[in-house]
C-alpha cells in the first residue's frame, strides 16, 4: 500500500482549519488571533526547514552530522527547559543539560545497537527521529521535576532546616522533595503509557502506519519507543534531583537556601 502524497493545494486546505481557532478567539475575544497567526506560520516555516536539513542529512548519511544535529537538538531542549522555571540557582542549565544529554544519548544508544541493530549505528533514518523522541520526553521530565523541585525547596524551607538541625541527614531532609519531584516528572509518561493505543495511537506509529507499514511490526516499534522514552525518563529525572541536591546541601548538611534565584525578582 503506497502512502498519499500531500499537494500543497491539501496543505491550504489543512491549514484554513486555523481559521477555527481564531473564530473562537474573536467571539470570545479572547486576544489570541495575532499568537495564533505567529504560531501558524511557525510551525510551517520551521517544519519545511527542518524538512530541508533533514532531506540533506539522510542524503549525506555521515556520522559526524547526524551526532551534531543531535547535539543540536539536546541544547535548544536543555534552553527550552530553562525558560520554564520561575525559580532557578546559578549552574541550572549546565544541570539541565547534562540531565537530558546523558540519560537521552544513553538509552538511544543502547536502544539503536543492541535493540533495533540499525548498521550502520548512525543510519539517520533511525537515529534522528527516535533520538528526538527520546530527548523531547526528556526535556519535558526534567523541566518538571526541576519546576516542582525548586518549588518543595522553596515551600519547605524552614521543614528541611527544622529536620537537619534535630540530627536528619541533609538527604534525609531533602528526600521527601526529591519523591515528589521525580513523580511529577514521570508521572506524563507513565499516564501516556497506561492509555497508548486506546486513546489515541501514537505519532511514529501512525506514521508507519500511513506509509504502509506492517502494522505488527508498527506496533513493536512503537512499544519498544514506550519503553526507551520511559527509561530516558526515570534516568533524567534522577539526574537532575541529584544534581539539585549536590548544589544545595555543602559536605556539612547544611541547606544552602541562598542559592535559589527568583526570576520575577530580576525583572
Amino acid at each position: 500500500m503506497d502512502y498519499h502524497i500531500i499537494s500543497y493545494t491539501e496543505l491550504l486546505i489543512a491549514a484554513s482549519l486555523i481559521l477555527i481557532n481564531g473564530a473562537i478567539s474573536l467571539v470570545l475575544r479572547l486576544g489570541l488571533e495575532k499568537t495564533l497567526l505567529i504560531a501558524s506560520v511557525r510551525t510551517v516555516l520551521q517544519l519545511f526547514f527542518v524538512g530541508f536539513v533533514l532531506k540533506w542529512v539522510f542524503s549525506s548519511a555521515q556520522w559526524y552530522v547526524v551526532l551534531g544535529i543531535l547535539c543540536l537538538m539536546t541544547l535548544i531542549a536543555a534552553f527550552s527547559a530553562k525558560n520554564r522555571r520561575k525559580t532557578t540557582y546559578r549552574g541550572a542549565f549546565v544541570d539541565t543539560l547534562l540531565s537530558i544529554w546523558l540519560p537521552s544519548w544513553i538509552v538511544l544508544f543502547i536502544g539503536i545497537t543492541a535493540v533495533i541493530r540499525v548498521e550502520p549505528w548512525y543510519t539517520p533514518q533511525y537515529l534522528i527521529p527516535i533520538g528526538g523522541m527520546i530527548i523531547g520526553n526528556s526535556l519535558t521530565a526534567v523541566a518538571l521535576s526541576m519546576e516542582r523541585l525548586l518549588k518543595e525547596l522553596t515551600d519547605q524551607r524552614e521543614k528541611i532546616q527544622m529536620y537537619i538541625g534535630l540530627g536528619a541527614s541533609s538527604w534525609e531532609a531533602y528526600r521527601s522533595c526529591a519523591q515528589q519531584a521525580i513523580t511529577a516528572g514521570m508521572m506524563p509518561t507513565i499516564n501516556s503509557m497506561m492509555v497508548v493505543g486506546l486513546v489515541s495511537l501514537p505519532g511514529m506509529m501512525t506514521g508507519q502506519i500511513l506509509a504502509g507499514q506492517d502494522p505488527d511490526q508498527a506496533i513493536r516499534y512503537q512499544i519498544i519507543v514506550m519503553f526507551f522514552l520511559a527509561a530516558a525518563t526515570g534516568l533524567s529525572c534522577l539526574a537532575v534531583v541529584y544534581s539539585i541536591y549536590r548544589r544545595f546541601f555543602d559536605s556539612y548538611g547544611h541547606f544552602l537556601y541562598s542559592r535559589l534565584i527568583r526570576l520575577e525578582a530580576k525583572k
